[in-house]
């Protein structure tokens, strides 16, 4: 049986990258929604900060979980039961009466989306050739950016329509409009042979929890995705409230403004990722140049302050997650292309833990923050400061040791 043709690899990476579109929009939905949502269940800042770390806190252990689950059963099958699951939790948001059930909402959100990452980063690794890898990666996290861009016009649509619970119903919907669609493309025998777990990645030996975390490269990783992680998440998760807050928006309208920082993460993630395959490196040499470029324009988010319009908020905070966006691919493909092909769920969701026991510190403190000081320009300032050190070591570490590639 030949293998797929690069087109072929190239449409089943797509579809894998819309499982991250979907989780994004049901993840995010509450962020758009946030001003009204608190309001009308009555939630202070500092406890919509605790509402955005408990999903960050049931996905830290959710994922290395689903990676080892994944890395065992493969996507192909893995991610059905996933999505699934967790548009039906994303559903239930519609009818919380309070801010109790809603914790128990988001932490539900959190644990069934484990395995979104992992199964998404397995399946590039699995269909796209090596020298792709970089560009399938960066196109993994677009996949979230692309349902950044989607949510808030049309979670601030259907809120028109009938308020914050038909939105929640509505967007829930999308994700199971994806599950045909992934069936259907990966219930080809060429895409299913190389989904499915191959022999020698069957019996290859899988390097432990332990030792993958404990590993320098690891490390540095890391460092790097948990500099990084706030800045990309800011405008995120706050977005909608720093427009209502700072420039008085209506909740109707944030919808126009919050669709530029994901297309600029895009950019990140997309360019960021073309440029270093196409360049010419020495064999396990990163691409610093382009990191340094990149933690430059993430850093930029401390000037965020000085924007006068809700406009100016969205280029500034956009670029600086243009940068966040190169950070992420770069850090994400340097570490990834040395994991055994065994373990890569698991070193993907690894990553994830990462990402999220940063924001599940930083999203509490920002609420406590902006509760105490009544504004966000401390909050933006030490987001921007805070990129600096992370990635100034990933830049200079130079681990010598190696995975053992299966």
């Amino acid at each position: 049986m030949t293998g797929l043709t690069r087109r072929g690899a190239w449409a089943v990476a797509i579809v894998a990258m819309l499982t991250m579109t979907v989780s994004y929009i049901d993840r995010t939905t509450l962020a758009v929604l946030a001003p009204t949502v608190t309001k009308a269940l009555d939630i202070s800042e500092a406890g919509y900060g605790w509402l955005t770390s408990a999903f960050s806190l049931a996905y830290l252990f959710a994922t290395p979980l689903a990676g080892q689950w994944i890395d065992r059963i493969g996507a192909r099958r893995g991610l059905v039961a996933s999505v699934l699951v967790w548009s039906t939790v994303a559903a239930l948001h519609a009818v919380v009466p309070g801010f109790g059930v809603l914790l128990a909402m988001r932490i539900a959100l959190g644990v069934a989306e484990g395995p979104s990452f992992p199964g998404a980063i397995q399946t590039v690794q699995r269909v796209l050739p090596v020298g792709d890898h970089p560009r399938g990666f960066g196109l993994m996290f677009t996949g979230s950016s692309i349902g950044g861009m989607l949510v808030p016009p049309l979670a601030s649509w259907l809120y028109g329509l009938g308020g914050w619970r038909i939105a929640f119903l509505g967007t829930a919907l999308i994700g199971l409009s994806w599950i045909p669609l992934w069936i259907l493309i990966t219930g080809r025998p060429k895409v299913s042979a190389k989904l499915d777990l191959p022999p020698d990645v069957e019996l290859a030996p899988r390097p432990s929890f332990g030792a993958l975390v404990r590993h320098p490269l690891m490390i540095r990783a890391l460092l790097a995705i948990v500099a990084v992680a706030p800045v990309v998440a800011f405008l995120t998760a706050w977005g909608a409230k720093y427009l209502v807050g700072e420039f008085g928006v209506q909740q109707a309208d944030v919808g126009q403004y919050l669709w530029l920082p994901p297309l600029l993460l895009d950019l990140g993630l997309l360019g960021f990722g073309d440029l270093a395959a196409r360049q010419r490196r020495a064999p396990g040499a990163p691409p610093r140049l382009l990191f340094a470029i990149a933690m430059i324009l993430a850093a930029g988010l401390v000037v965020l302050p000085l924007a006068q319009t809700p406009w100016q908020v969205m280029l500034i905070g956009g670029l600086a997650m243009t940068g966040g966006g190169g950070i992420y691919t770069l850090a994400l493909a340097d570490v990834l292309s040395r994991v055994p092909r065994s373990s890569v769920a698991l070193a993907a969701g690894i990553v994830a833990i990462g990402q999220s026991v940063a924001l599940i510190i930083v999203n509490p403190v920002i609420g406590f923050a902006v509760d105490t000081y009544g504004n966000y320009v401390g909050v933006v300032i030490a987001l921007g400061a805070w990129v600096i050190p992370g990635s100034l070591a990933w830049l200079v570490w130079h681990p010598t040791a190696h995975y053992t590639r299966a």
